[in-house]
């Protein structure tokens, strides 16, 4: 008759959860926390300061596109440069009379629109005797610039500490 034994018992020494802890395996947690402490915390604050300069560009944006929308209802509307300003200023309500706003009224040649800029007190004279001829015939335009330098609240080294921004619209002013 053959004896039978049972084979031996093998037991993990680290099973119990209070035992993991002690070992080296918690040091790679101790390293992701320093590592995010080192790269994550200026990542995730760049990211909100880059966040914020979009967030100003499109409101500059806008309130070019607003100040040309009021300038281009009408020729009185176009020569109203306080008008177009407050309008521009009204839509980027966080800067207020901070914002810049530069109206252009310009004439062009519909022939050319892209060509000779004609402005200043005799535009419309100057373009009509410019564009005589044939179909050719001055057209109104409006040009709204606003820009403006941000100070962003949260600064990061290695970014610069002011933005300036700028953007323009031009549209043709209705007759």
């Amino acid at each position: 008759m053959s004896s039978r034994t049972d084979p031996p018992q093998i037991t993990q020494r680290n099973s119990h959860p209070a035992r993991l802890l002690r070992n080296e395996s918690g040091n790679a947690l101790v390293e992701l926390v320093v590592l995010v402490a080192i790269l994550g915390v200026p990542l995730l604050l760049g990211t909100a300061e880059i966040g914020l300069m979009v967030y100003d560009s499109i409101e500059i944006s806008n309130a070019a596109r607003v100040g040309t929308a009021y300038a281009m209802q009408s020729s009185t509307f176009a020569s109203n440069t306080s008008g177009i300003v407050t309008a521009a200023q009204a839509d980027a309500s966080d800067f207020g009379t901070r914002l810049a706003v530069t109206p252009l009224v310009y004439y062009a040649c519909s022939n050319n629109i892209t060509g000779t800029q004609y402005t200043g007190t005799n535009a419309q004279a100057n373009a009509t005797s410019a564009c005589a001829g044939g179909t050719n015939h001055p057209i109104q335009f409006v040009q709204v610039t606003t820009s403006i330098t941000i100070t962003p609240p949260i600064h990061c080294p290695g970014l610069p500490t002011s933005f300036p921004i700028t953007s323009s619209s031009v549209a043709e002013v209705e007759q």
